[in-house]
């Protein structure tokens, strides 16, 4: 008979499973195994039990679940087992061998386990340890503080342990290892400073400087807007340890030049690290021009001098701040720093990041320019061009009589027309490291006055349309943002509500990934819905969001949320388009091709193919390939409320837009 605390509560005697009932008998059961050959007080099971005041039939209660788990115990066959559970006056003990125990085997090994002393004994001795684990401790006790403090003391021993078998692998020169192992224990416990030391001193040791400063910057915002405190002494004794070891040349894979990579990490922040890699895959690298002297912070402050420009003073900063909760896109970041390093061929260059309404555009974006601007020392500008907002689109002479005045221009000497003020941005920029953010374009006329002119300078676009007359016109390299797979999202939604959370019912996470259809928009929506009510539980919002009537309802947060990011895009198509998406939302499982979309709208075959590109352009449909569209769960339940309201074929826009460019 075999006890486990670490992960669901349950008793197992050979291949079987007792059942254990409710989760207060479990919960009774579990504060006995955690206090196993003691006595434990009536009264503590009851403060336990019941987070609020008990019931007058308190006793009654407990007296009930102890007789039961006596009986199934019994049936069991504990006493061949040496078990017994007993009462003694007004307690109760349970007496057993605490090798049982899942916890109390798992503490031993650890015991045993010597990583610096004995790394290659200690590596098995470990794993058996963490592989004892099913799930977070705990798993099916009621919620109160004691429960919640036993679970917290049971994960703080597993952390230990995780950060013990990093060590060993590292004292064995199994960097890749010990990084792989550190990863994801780190991801979902972001402020634990010992244990994103120990990854950063990994992820340095396979030579992903990058991806071990990047840690460290993360981790140092996370603590100031969470806590309020700066690093503790082992995450800036690992940070100082690599900057010393990167001046005296002990990294490996050290850019031409000597300067360190200015971007994030892909793989050391992306998953499991290991094996081989493409330049890409390792992360951004430096982008062009930037033979930066002090390594920058992360926050996008430079020294003050604007290196190479023969300039002084400050740079404008125009940059939001960084995204809350930022987790992923590793991969996006490392395509956006691919694009902007190609500053070989003299031009500026130039990323457009697209992708549908609400699946994290400008936070990407924005993200990258934090992460990246110490490349950028000349400055590094931003505005929303408001393409997709409910007022009219920015104009570019609005926007350029920002840049102008932060790049110092006197108001006087602005110039009157967007042409001459757009001639007069490229000339200031001409010689500097800029770089410049224009978020929410709706077309590539609205961009292209803003570009830079200078081959030190970069800029990232963002769009829900593709803006294929950048692509075609200044060679701009498209960045396509796609939506959140099940591990991903589910890590938003622990990154916003807490792990614990979140790992209590995976399956009710994964549900709710599907139901917002991956946007991160739609999940921080459903975040904010259970935050507001810390008691439900993720299937219970699973559960309300599985009526399609409320989804979209409750997929919002006061001004926020997928309805009204939809219905910008939706406002932006012509009769035609919209009419067209209407007639979309009516297919049975969102599949569909031209020719069943022509039946559904009642268009010829040559309208409704030129419809279906112009949609799959904006990322309101999904050209998954030659003539197989898709359209997503959310989109189609917006177009179909659209269409109820207007009783025809959805609200649109002026109706001129479907002409693109």
């Amino acid at each position: 008979m075999e006890f486990s605390l670490l992960g669901p509560i349950a008793v197992t005697t050979g291949s079987a499973e007792l059942s254990l009932g409710p989760a207060k008998r479990r919960s009774v059961l579990a504060l006995l195994l955690l206090q196993p050959n003691t006595t434990v007080p009536l009264e503590q099971l009851i403060d336990s039990l019941w987070e609020d005041e008990p019931p007058e039939h308190a006793r009654t209660v407990v007296q009930g679940h102890v007789s039961r788990l006596r009986a199934t115990l019994a049936e069991g066959g504990a006493e061949a087992y040496g078990i017994e559970l007993t009462t003694h006056g007004s307690a109760y003990l349970l007496r057993l061998p605490e090798e049982l125990i899942d916890a109390h085997r798992f503490g031993e090994l650890v015991a045993l386990a010597r990583p610096e002393v004995a790394p290659g004994d200690a590596v098995p001795l470990l794993r058996e340890a963490l592989g004892l684990w099913h799930g977070p401790a705990l798993t099916g006790t009621v919620t109160s503080p004691p429960f919640a403090a036993a679970a917290h003391a049971l994960e703080e021993r597993r952390l230990t342990a995780v950060e013990a078998l990093g060590r060993a692998h590292g004292v064995l020169g199994e960097h890749e290892q010990a990084a792989a192992i550190l990863y994801s224990a780190a991801v979902n416990h972001p402020l634990r400073e010992g244990l994103i030391a120990g990854l950063m001193r990994a992820l340095f040791r396979t030579g992903r400087q990058s991806d071990a400063l990047e840690w460290f910057h993360r981790t140092r915002r996370l603590l100031n807007e969470e806590l309020g405190v700066d690093p503790g002494e082992r995450l800036r004794g690992a940070y100082e340890e690599i900057l010393r070891a990167e001046a005296a040349g002990g990294g490996r894979a050290k850019p031409a030049g000597g300067a360190r990579p200015a971007g994030p990490a892909s793989a050391g922040a992306a998953g499991a690290p290991g094996g081989s890699r493409s330049a890409t895959d390792r992360g951004p690298q430096p982008v062009a021009g930037a033979d930066r002297g002090p390594v920058p912070d992360g926050t996008g402050a430079a020294d003050g001098t604007r290196a190479g420009s023969g300039r002084s003073g400050a740079a404008p900063r125009l940059l939001p701040r960084a995204p809350a909760r930022f987790l992923g896109r590793e991969r996006e970041l490392a395509a956006l720093t691919a694009v902007l390093a190609d500053g070989g061929t003299g031009e500026s260059p130039l990323a457009v990041v697209a992708g549908p309404a609400g699946v994290g555009k400008t936070a990407c974006a924005v993200q990258w320019a934090h992460l990246c601007a110490g490349a950028f020392p000349d400055g590094q500008l931003f505005a929303d061009l408001r393409g997709f907002g409910e007022g009219d689109e920015a104009a570019p002479a609005e926007i350029l009589r920002d840049f102008l005045l932060a790049l110092g221009t006197p108001p006087e000497r602005l110039p009157g027309s967007a042409q001459a003020a757009s001639a007069l941005f490229r000339s200031l920029v001409a010689e500097r490291r800029l770089l410049v953010v224009l978020d929410n374009a709706r077309s590539s006329a609205q961009v292209r006055p803003l570009l830079p002119g200078g081959p030190h300078c970069a800029t990232v676009v963002t769009s829900r349309s593709r803006l294929d007359g950048l692509v075609a016109t200044d060679c701009a390299r498209p960045v396509g943002l796609q939506t959140l797979g099940h591990e991903e999202g589910a890590a938003l939604l622990g990154a916003m509500l807490g792990p614990e959370r979140v790992a209590e019912d995976p399956a009710a996470a994964r549900e709710l990934v599907d139901l917002c259809d991956g946007l991160p928009l739609a999940l921080r929506a459903a975040a904010a819905q259970l935050t507001a009510r810390p008691r439900w539980r993720l299937a219970r919002l699973a559960a309300a969001l599985r009526d399609e009537r409320r989804r979209l309802a409750l997929l919002s947060a006061e001004d926020t949320g997928i309805a009204a990011a939809l219905r910008m895009s939706v406002a932006r198509l012509s009769a035609d388009d919209a009419q067209l998406l209407s007639a979309l939302a009516t297919s049975a499982d969102g599949h569909l091709n031209a020719s069943l979309a022509a039946a559904l709208a009642g268009y010829d075959p040559e309208r409704t193919q030129d419809g279906l590109d112009r949609l799959a352009e904006m990322h309101l449909v999904d050209e998954e390939a030659t003539d197989v569209y898709t359209i997503s769960t959310l989109t189609q339940l917006f177009a179909r409320d659209e269409r109820g309201e207007s009783g025809e074929g959805g609200k649109h826009g002026t109706g001129d837009e479907s002409k693109g460019e």
